[in-house]
């Protein structure tokens, strides 16, 4: 985890994409200015990192996908179509449906449609895939050299095994690879009760808040569950929050509503997008163009922050171009608890506005903290229980931050 802001200025980082600190793409996704107002030595990018073409069960031709998104506006895309189901689940116990998924000829595929779009410093093209278990969940890979399924590596153990082995397997390394929780609750196995693994911690950098149109903070509770978030970051995860689109039509960044990313990248390239990523450096949204950036106690979302008892300062610039200029959101401070999140403090801001407040914070009380972002005026189907704090309509989730004696 980085607990620092950058080093060189972010206006040098990208001087043939930047105009007045924007980057020069078309499309919805141009919103705010792409500079902090509270950090320096990073650019913010727009990313989708979770989608499917017709490689596995989406209905679009993979080669019109990273155009798509590059048309749209996304700075970030990448694809991540199922890995092999179906068959090769069949007689393991498994279930599932029958179709096939991202066989080798469509790995070979993704990695070539994404070497011929990426651009370092106008636009990052991915490859990566989904591991797909019909019951413990659905779990996104990037920057890895093979993928795997559910026939070879069944359980949560054994994709970590896969994802963070050192040594060699048929002369391809997974080491490299970071990963996150997809869509979390809509299987009923929950990553095996996000059962934590430390030698994983690292790699796992990611959970999903917003899914398709979805805000996953109270996904199941209405059925006796745990929140998600509360799942994951209460067995010891570290990890960032994302929002996705995972598209399966030909739609690809152009569907309204839909989950994104904001990376705050130092390089806006393949290596700069897993160095944010690994860093926790980056917000989930479903607005595209908004630009959020935070930091609690003078660390960035996504850090350790070195606290135990008193006032932690919040500072949050929240942006989304003219058309959002000085619109009410509430920021709602959550924290843990056994079933859903504690909302310490509810604060308004305006957007456009640089935000600074004080919340009591103690690390008895837990080891995570969030800002959730929403509109204060519009209720939300988000299953959370009667008369929660935070169940109207998200805007945003920061990373967390981790507190650390």
């Amino acid at each position: 985890m980085t607990t620092g802001n950058g080093g060189a200025d972010a206006e040098a980082l990208l001087p043939s994409a930047t105009e007045g600190g924007r980057l020069r793409t078309p499309g919805p996704e141009s919103g705010a200015a792409r500079l902090s107002r509270i950090t320096r030595g990073t650019l913010l990018v727009h990313a989708d990192l979770h989608n499917h073409t017709l490689l596995s069960d989406g209905a679009g031709d993979p080669a019109a996908a990273f155009p798509s998104m590059r048309d749209a506006g996304l700075d970030v895309a990448a694809l991540t179509d199922h890995a092999i189901r179906g068959a090769a689940v069949e007689g393991t116990g498994l279930g599932g449906t029958p179709w096939i998924g991202l066989d080798r000829a469509g790995w070979r595929r993704t990695a070539e449609l994404a070497d011929a779009h990426d651009r370092p410093g106008e636009f990052t093209a991915i490859r990566g895939f989904e591991w797909s278990h019909p019951r413990m969940g659905h779990v996104n890979a990037w920057f890895t050299d093979d993928f795997t399924d559910v026939a070879t590596h069944r359980g949560m153990a054994e994709l970590y095994a896969w994802l963070t082995q050192d040594g060699r397997r048929n002369g391809v390394r997974g080491a490299t690879g970071l990963a996150g929780f997809n869509h979390p609750g809509r299987e009923d196995g929950r990553f095996a009760g996000f059962r934590y693994a430390a030698t994983a911690a690292e790699q796992m950098v990611s959970l999903e808040m917003f899914n398709r149109g979805d805000d996953y903070l109270f996904m199941g509770v209405a059925a006796g569950g745990i929140s998600p978030l509360v799942a994951c970051l209460n067995a010891g995860w570290r990890t960032g929050l994302l929002g996705v689109s995972d598209e399966h039509t030909a739609n690809w960044g152009l569907q309204p509503g839909t989950g994104r990313g904001g990376l705050w990248v130092i390089e806006h390239s393949r290596a700069g997008v897993a160095e944010a990523l690994r860093a926790r450096r980056f917000f989930a949204t479903r607005v595209a163009g908004l630009r959020v950036d935070a930091t609690a106690g003078g660390v960035r979302m996504g850090s350790v922050l070195p606290h135990r008892q008193g006032s932690v300062e919040f500072v949050l610039d929240v942006d989304c171009g003219p058309s959002w200029a000085g619109r009410t959101l509430q920021v709602q401070v959550l924290r843990p608890d056994t079933l859903v999140p504690v909302v310490a403090e509810r604060v308004d801001i305006r957007c456009g506005d640089v935000a600074r407040f004080t919340v009591p914070m103690s690390i008895e009380d837990g080891h995570w903290t969030v800002l959730r972002l929403a509109d204060p005026d519009t209720p939300d189907d988000t299953q959370a229980p009667l008369n929660h704090p935070a169940s109207n309509h998200a805007i945003a989730y920061t990373s967390p931050w981790f507190l650390q004696p």
